[in-house]
């Protein structure tokens, strides 16, 4: 097969799809990649480690669209990138479509084969390619979070540690899932008092468990949240529905029982975000205030941190792409069930039941 890795042009993304030992495996497996010029760089990978790996440097971008057969990227494509995806092609990466209608239609009007690491699924529930993402958003949430609260950044003036004498901030956080407890860990590091709120009773209570009493942990119900959102100076959203656009559990008006110059992260931005309020931002644009209430909406956290976040994406996120690679599409997603969860967009159609409810668009259920 004949693959393309291009060079992410998502603002301030830096992660590459593919790392040189990556392509190396892919042609060793007897498969041709194409490897667009720098698209390494911000991970600490030369266009040489990726020549030496055996794959093809292309300067021209349309040109790694036009010979690839499978293009593998890191983020969804970006307007300017619409035109250069052909008919037939498949596309393997985050996408994130129940937030973005445009980017649908441009994939069922190109006759795309959309394949999403976020909707991979095994058969215990797990998102194998969302995982380590989602462990490093987590961790950037309280890191980032902490930051916001300081004065110059238009937070409340606060440090989430405390002080002698001082008593530590409180963090409240949104949904347990891998974000949330990846954010709780940060925080507690930190030394915040630190709130859990989670719709299952069951992850509830193992999260009480896993952190051995040093979190308090709600059932999260609509009093839970608005006593969070009262008493708390950071809160983070980590609520994640595979597929659908995150639920509005913060509305506009219940900001106004935040402390002004509380901040809140929004790690569900990608999916639309669990705030009202919530719109993407960027890493050197990454808040703004409404009602008193500083926001971060970076929709591609884990970008900052490329070095770590390439090495562990790719390690899940490869596999899958050989096995694509190796056996076509339509075996591979046949022999392999969380492969198959995967694939949002096909022949003109929506075969996602989550996206096509979100995007109020028709749903084929694919044989």
């Amino acid at each position: 097969m004949r693959i393309g890795i291009p060079k992410e042009i998502k603002r301030h993304e830096y992660r590459v799809s593919a790392t040189p030992s990556d392509v190396a495996g892919y042609v060793r497996a007897g498969h041709t990649v194409f490897v667009e010029v720098g698209a390494g760089v911000g991970a600490a990978f030369s266009d040489k480690q990726y020549r030496q790996a055996g794959a093809t440097i292309v300067a021209d971008p349309n040109e790694t669209y036009r010979q690839a057969e499978m293009i593998i990227k890191v983020k969804e494509p970006q307007e300017q990138e619409y035109d250069r995806l052909q008919p037939g092609q498949v596309l393997f990466c985050f996408l994130h479509l129940a937030a973005s209608a445009k980017l649908a239609q441009a994939l069922l009007a190109r006759n795309v084969t959309a394949i999403c690491y976020e909707t991979i699924q095994c058969q215990d529930g797990t998102l194998p390619c969302l995982v380590p993402m989602s462990e490093i958003a987590g961790r950037l949430a309280a890191q980032e979070g902490a930051k916001c609260l300081e004065k110059p950044a238009g937070g409340r003036g606060l440090l989430l540690s405390g002080a002698r004498g001082v008593p530590a901030g409180k963090v409240g956080i949104i949904g347990g899932g891998t974000v949330g407890m990846n954010a709780a860990r940060i925080a507690i590091g930190l030394g915040a008092q630190v709130t859990i709120l989670d719709i299952s009773h069951k992850r509830v209570a193992d999260l009480q468990e896993i952190f051995a009493g040093r979190v308090t942990t709600l059932l999260s119900t609509e009093e839970n949240l608005k006593q969070v959102l009262q008493t708390c100076d950071l809160v983070i959203g980590a609520v994640l529905i595979p597929g659908a656009s995150a639920p509005k559990l913060i509305k506009r008006a219940d900001l106004k029982l935040m402390q002004p110059g509380a901040v809140i992260v929004d790690v569900a931005v990608d999916q639309g975000g669990c705030c009202e309020t919530t719109r993407p931002t960027t890493h050197d644009d990454p808040t703004y205030v409404v009602d008193g209430v500083l926001h971060y909406c970076v929709a591609n956290m884990p970008g900052a941190v490329p070095i770590t976040s390439t090495r562990a994406l790719t390690a899940v996120t490869s596999p899958y792409g050989l096995e694509l690679a190796d056996k076509g599409l339509e075996k591979a997603i046949n022999d392999n069930d969380a492969l198959r969860k995967g694939v949002n967009v096909i022949n003109g159609q929506i075969v996602h039941p989550q996206v096509a409810k979100s995007l109020n668009l028709p749903y084929r259920e694919w044989p």
